[in-house]
This record gives C-alpha cells, sequence and structure tokens, in this order.
C-alpha cells in the first residue's frame, strides 16, 4: 500500500542487518531468534532513536529551528542521539535530564558534553510532574536570547517519529522477502511508545500477518497500551494514514521492569552476561537487556513456540553499559 512520507533526514546507515541467533535458538529449545540490528544504525547515533529523528529534525528544520531541546534520564540514549544529531547538522542541543549535577561523566553523558550539549538538571519529581513545562519555559528563555528552540518530547516518541518505524516495517519486509524468511512475531522493548506504535502502524499499513508484540520496562501494562493508542492515532489523523486500529491491536507483556527503569536485578545482569558469552550479542541494560530477559522467560513458560520464528529489534544502548561496568564485572 502506498503511502507519502513527511520529509526526511537521512542519518542512519540503513538497511540493518538481519541475523539469525543460532546458539541461542538451539539452546532456548523454542522458536527461531533472529535479531534486527537497529543498534548498527551508526556508532554515535545508533539505536532505535535515529529512525525517528529523521523524521522530527527534518520537521525542525523546516521550521526554521537552530536548537533542539528534549529530555531524558542522565543516561538517555535518546537525548545522546538528538545532541549528536544537532551537531551534526550545524545546530545547537539542549537536554533537560533526569539526576544530579556532579554525576560521573560517562556513557551517553559523555558523548551529551563531547558534542556541546548544554544541560539542565532536574529532580525525578520534577521530571514526572512538569518536565514539558520545564522544556517550554527553556524554549522561551532561549527565544529571548536569538535562538529558534526546536522541542523534541522524550524519547521523540509522537505521530511524526513514529513514521520511522512505519518506514522500518517496509525495510524489513523487503529484507525478509529477499531471504524467503516468513516471520510470526516482531518483538521490541518498549520505553516511550514510539517504536511500538510504528511497528504497528507499518504491520497494519503493508498489511502483515506477523503481530506487534511489546515488553514495557518502565510504567506498565495499561499505561502503555493508553500512550501507543494515543501516538498511533495522532498519526493516522495527521498524515491520512489509511489503516484501522483498535485498542486490542496493542499488545504489552508487562513484568518485567523489575527495580525500575534503569535499575536491574542480579538476574538480569546474569542473564545480559551469559547472552555476550553464548551469543556474542551485546544487550543494554536499560531496554534490549529486561525485553530480551522477558522474551527467554516467556518462551519458557510456553506462549511462544517450537517453530515460530521471532525477530526481536535491537534498539541499541551499548553507551548505557559503561556507567554500569562494576554490575558486569563482579564474578
Amino acid at each position: 500500500m502506498s503511502f507519502k512520507y513527511p520529509p526526511r533526514i537521512h542519518l542512519a546507515n540503513l538497511p540493518t542487518p538481519i541475523e539469525k541467533l543460532e546458539k541461542l535458538s538451539q539452546n532456548w529449545d523454542g522458536p527461531e531468534i533472529y535479531v534486527k540490528r537497529d543498534d548498527l544504525t551508526g556508532m554515535a547515533l545508533s539505536g532505535n532513536k535515529i529512525r525517528k529523528l529523521e523524521f522530527v529534525i527534518a520537521d525542525a528544520r523546516e521550521r526554521g529551528a537552530d536548537l533542539l531541546i528534549t529530555c531524558g534520564g542522565i543516561q538517555s540514549n535518546h537525548a545522546r542521539a538528538t545532541a549528536v544529531a544537532a551537531t551534526k547538522l550545524g545546530m545547537k542541543s539542549y537536554l533537560v535530564l533526569r539526576g544530579q549535577e556532579g554525576t560521573d561523566i560517562d556513557g551517553n553523558l559523555l558523548l551529551d558534553f563531547l558534542v556541546g550539549a548544554k544541560v539542565k538538571y532536574i529532580t525525578p519529581e520534577d521530571y514526572a510532574t512538569r518536565v514539558d513545562d520545564i522544556m517550554e519555559e527553556l524554549a522561551i528563555q532561549l527565544k529571548k536570547e536569538g535562538h529558534h528552540p526546536y522541542i523534541i518530547p522524550e524519547g521523540a516518541s509522537n505521530e511524526l517519529g513514529a513514521i520511522g518505524y512505519m518506514a522500518a516495517i517496509n525495510e524489513i519486509s523487503r529484507q525478509l522477502d529477499d531471504i524467503e524468511l516468513v516471520i510470526d512475531y516482531i518483538v521490541c522493548a518498549v520505553g516511550s511508545g514510539g517504536t511500538h506504535s510504528g511497528l504497528l502502524l507499518g504491520q497494519k499499513l503493508y498489511q502483515k500477518k506477523f503481530k506487534i508484540i511489546g515488553f514495557n520496562v518502565c510504567d506498565d501494562e495499561v499505561y502503555f497500551v493508553e500512550k501507543i493508542n494515543r501516538i498511533s492515532h495522532q498519526a493516522i489523523r495527521r498524515f491520512g494514514i489509511d489503516v484501522e486500529l483498535k485498542e486490542q491491536d496493542v499488545q504489552i507483556i508487562d513484568g518485567y521492569v523489575g527495580e525500575g527503569y534503569a535499575l536491574n536485578r542480579q538476574d538480569e545482569i546474569d542473564f545480559m552476561k551469559q547472552t555476550a558469552h553464548g551469543q556474542g550479542l551485546i544487550l543494554d541494560p536499560v531496554y534490549t537487556g529486561k525485553a530480551f530477559f522477558g522474551l527467554k522467560d516467556q518462551i519458557s513458560k510456553g506462549r511462544f513456540k517450537k517453530g515460530e520464528k521471532i525477530l526481536f529489534i535491537h534498539t541499541g544502548g551499548i553507551f548505557g553499559l559503561f556507567p554500569k561496568r562494576k554490575l558486569f564485572c563482579n564474578p
């Protein structure tokens, strides 16, 4: 089905490869597991956020913006990707991060500063209740200083960002056709909802039979069913996408948030180490580690069956490992 995509800036190295996880598929004695390597969209511009930013930043430039404002945790992959992309395109960036000044400058935060981003730290309480207001106030201040700011929401997860993963479904479909592979599920981590929304819209638009399954890494199933539906319907209305989406189409598997967003239990750490040792697949502690851990657990419980084929979206996040190095270096 045809669709006229909005303007796009090409930042990612696409298409990213699809690989079969031979050893894990054998060891888990369940479905065949494949991985879409969106951790390879770039180096400092790595991860799933780049697909969304290609459309969001194109909109920012069309509106004459010279400075990007966004938000996230102190080790936000999205904030880092936004900062790197801004500098690459001759723009400035200002990041509103949940955390304390004086935190060790490591991982994503190091890259933020390395590319010249300015950072405003706010408390977890302020982040939870008024981060959007804080970004608006910052934009007003920056306008008075002569800038033309553009606010990007958390994770670039809005109706425009979701288009990035709607386009990814077309890319995936072509790759699957080339290797004559028919999959039953696409599985991804869900942290702000935009990636899942885009995958679902693409599945509907291109009339694919596989199902989209998300593992939430924060909040809960109810929260993300509502948010993903909201983002998706905003995209349908804004861009005239000819699809019908029902609330029950959003499938979220809850129960793997663990200690909380960006916090890890020992069993998650051990699983990530085993996956690296056994398959050479490096997961991140915030998103893919938890989602892949959940997938393995659900396979063991019989939700996914032998003979089925699953494509897991590796959304990146490797820089988040470095601030947690001590957790992975212990025996």
